[in-house]
């Protein structure tokens, strides 16, 4: 058997093989607010079906001025909660792990859809006032945010705690925290976003403050079973901002708050960063971390090939693959990638004429 599909046991949670699914939003929340629609229930399903471990659904929204885009899921309330049941029944019958990660969009919060031209949407045209740590907009083109007060910071850990409950609630196996892209966690993470003068800021400490609350809480509310992931940007890809040195010392201390694996990417947070793509470009901060820390990691970026992504785990670079635009264009690939790994592959009975 390969390494790539080869089983991993994280806490109480054996999965099957070490692809991943990416948390991808869809932005097609269509009727009621931050509840999955049909397309969410057939894109998350056919990937179970195609074969991935684990299935992370997209970025879900802890309140609702912390969606991307007003069709965004949301995890606030058990309306949702209850639609996603469903969902997660048969990705587990499909032979995957559930997971979903929890956000908060922050200052990049409040936006049109990607394929219209992703624009900022103000109050007037049916968005909502955005909120970071400093009145610092993300670019010219997007609203300046309100900085968060001390007692709306706490209010932000606690929405994080209950959608996790939530989460629990609805039958998800493993849950991740999205602490990257620029997103609000990240920004109080950054040195470039936060300028804050209080206990939330100015010093690494004060900085990582907010993060490691929501890990310290969020883990006392959830089986200890349960897996627990947090997606960070390892570098901004700007002068004199978070780096790869600050990423490892946050995942030491994310790990002594209970964190099981870090998920490893770059970028977000600033529109001047200054980024190099190449196949894998990403799987070098897995590897630190991981060595580093010596803590499970999970690789992304540009891993499209099957011999690319055995390699990153036989390497001991990083322990799972996470895969979003190759699953897009292929939810099928897991198969393809067994087969010529393995010479045969795991496949549903119903699509066993196909091989």
């Amino acid at each position: 058997m390969s390494y790539l599909f080869s089983p991993i046991v994280i806490r109480g949670e054996t999965i099957k093989n070490r692809v991943f699914v990416s948390p991808m939003c869809q932005y097609s929340c269509e009727e009621e607010e931050g509840i999955i629609s049909d397309w969410h229930k057939v894109h998350l399903g056919t990937r179970a079906i195609g074969g991935s471990g684990l299935v992370m659904i997209e970025a879900s929204a802890v309140e609702p001025r912390g969606r991307i885009t007003p069709w965004d899921t949301g995890l606030w309330d058990s309306v949702q909660s209850d639609n996603l049941r469903s969902t997660i029944e048969f990705i587990s019958k499909s032979g995957a792990v559930s997971s979903i990660q929890l956000a908060h969009a922050g200052r990049k919060a409040s936006h049109d859809k990607p394929w219209k031209g992703g624009g900022y949407i103000n109050s007037e045209q049916g968005g909502w006032d955005i909120v970071g740590p400093s009145a610092i907009p993300y670019d010219d083109t997007c609203g300046i945010p309100k900085s968060l007060q001390l007692d709306e910071i706490n209010q932000i850990v606690d929405k994080f705690v209950k959608s996790a409950e939530l989460a629990v609630q609805s039958g998800i196996k493993v849950i991740e925290l999205h602490f990257a892209h620029g997103y609000l966690i990240n920004e109080f993470m950054s040195p470039t976003s936060n300028k804050r003068e209080d206990d939330f800021g100015g010093s690494f400490t004060n900085r990582v403050r907010l993060p490691l609350e929501i890990i310290n809480k969020v883990r006392k509310v959830i089986p200890d079973s349960m897996p627990l992931f947090v997606r960070i940007s390892c570098s901004e890809h700007v002068q004199n901002g978070w780096d790869l040195d600050d990423s490892i010392e946050f995942a030491y201390l994310a790990k002594e708050e209970g964190v099981d694996l870090i998920d490893c990417s770059s970028g977000g947070n600033s529109h001047s960063q200054e980024m190099k793509l190449f196949p894998g470009y990403q799987v070098q901060y897995a590897e630190a971390i991981k060595s580093n820390v010596d803590i499970l990691t999970g690789a992304v970026g540009l891993i499209t090939q099957p011999e690319q992504a055995e390699e990153i785990i036989a390497n001991n670079q990083a322990d799972v693959v996470l895969l979003g635009r190759e699953l897009l264009r292929n939810p099928y690939w897991p198969i393809h990638a067994q087969k010529v790994l393995d010479g045969q592959a795991d496949i549903a009975d119903q699509y066993l004429r196909a091989l």
